[in-house]
């Protein structure tokens, strides 16, 4: 098989940590992998360390002919009935479908993941979008709902047979970690850093269990206005020096096992957490809200403790309940690792991928209604 990512972005996100642990697995079986990139070394640096070999282009918002162009030019020299291209907007699907067009190789199989949960754009370009594209990936049926929440009467402007639920997964190796052995108890929040994600709150709760010394770990990058905020935030209200910032791990996931449990209060609804998957292969327990798919993958008082958005006091009760309780830690540490080995593993998804790629006979059918804690088959 060819495969060519189109990753959009400037940053390591999850969307473009999910393409390079793709990428990595099927050049390392064997196969022609490739990345497009819009030549941003935060992004480059990760693929070429893997050997990912790379093609830089603008990927800007649509019409971008001249991405299509440079992708054309791959699709002509890529070998017949074998070629995958994998994007991560319907944006990024029109550059392939134009470039398809461009080479005449109606045989290039073209492919989206969806990682957010909005609902769908009906207007005549996007619905012709959606025609066209050969699989669409949701990362949650959470985030399928929300896409077709735009057809409520299922008019759907496209086939809905190319519509596949795939969770998230990351190829991580190695078995769940101990906690640390000494130290303080460690908090962890990683990902993003923007106003949707809760962290505000995050600061604003560490204020109110500032008499059990806990520490707070951030780990991610964002708008340099946005972080400033934070810490001006954390200034004033005294827990600045309870908080170490991390900011330039090149994947924050690696950071987990130094910490007893993770932190997610996101505001937003999340399609599906990678944060939260990252926690779980790691064998750590989390507080997170449950305002999106996390009812898929995470059961209340087992893997994780619910808390509401917004809700400091709350959030910071969640935190010194798991912070005085070593026990509770490992038992919902060790439910979490047995959930993500069960269900979200690595192998079974790429056996799903494999089937939306082609490489096995018969492509998974469309998923159903899933109920919450029911991972789709």
């Amino acid at each position: 098989m060819r495969l060519i990512h189109l990753v959009h972005g400037n940053s390591m996100g999850g969307a473009q940590r999910y393409a390079l642990d793709v990428c990595r697995h099927y050049a390392s079986t064997g196969h022609d992998v490739c990345a497009m990139t819009r030549d941003a070394r935060a992004v480059d640096d990760p693929f070429a360390e893997a050997g990912i070999p790379l093609l830089h282009a603008p990927l800007r918002d649509y019409p971008d002919f001249f991405s299509s162009v440079i992708l054309k030019r791959e699709l002509q020299a890529s070998p017949r009935g074998e070629t995958v291209v994998h994007v991560h907007r319907y944006r990024d699907a029109l550059t392939a479908i134009l470039a398809r067009k461009m080479a005449r190789r109606p045989d290039v199989r073209i492919v989206i993941t969806r990682h957010i949960s909005e609902p769908g754009i009906d207007n005549p370009l996007r619905r012709c979008i959606y025609r066209r594209v050969d699989a669409h990936i949701f990362v949650s049926e959470f985030a399928r709902r929300e896409f077709l929440s735009t057809w409520p009467e299922g008019r759907y402007p496209f086939d809905p047979a190319r519509m596949h639920v795939a969770y998230n997964s990351r190829n991580i190796s190695g078995a769940p970690t101990p906690e640390p052995a000494r130290g303080a108890i460690t908090a962890m929040y990683h990902g993003t850093l923007r106003p949707g994600k809760g962290l505000s709150t995050l600061i604003r709760s560490m204020a109110l269990t500032r008499p059990s010394r806990m520490r707070l770990r951030i780990a991610g990058q964002g708008d340099p206005g946005y972080c400033d905020e934070l810490r001006r935030l954390a200034i004033s209200l005294g827990v600045m020096d309870s908080i170490d910032w991390v900011r330039d791990a090149a994947d924050p996931a690696t950071l987990i096992p130094t910490c007893h449990f993770g932190v997610l209060p996101s505001r937003e609804p999340e399609a599906f957490g990678m944060a939260n998957l990252e926690y779980m292969a790691t064998g750590r327990p989390q507080i997170c809200t449950f305002n999106g798919a996390q009812p898929e993958y995470l059961t209340p008082g087992v893997e994780a403790l619910r808390v509401e958005p917004d809700d400091p006091e709350a959030l910071a009760e969640a935190m010194l309940r798991l912070a005085a309780d070593p026990a509770l830690r490992r038992s919902m540490g060790a439910a979490a690792a047995r959930r993500y080995t069960e269900s979200l593993a690595w192998d079974s998804f790429i056996v799903r991928l494999d089937a939306i790629y082609g490489l096995t006979r018969e492509a998974p059918a469309p998923t159903k209604h899933a109920t919450p804690n029911t991972i789709p088959s």
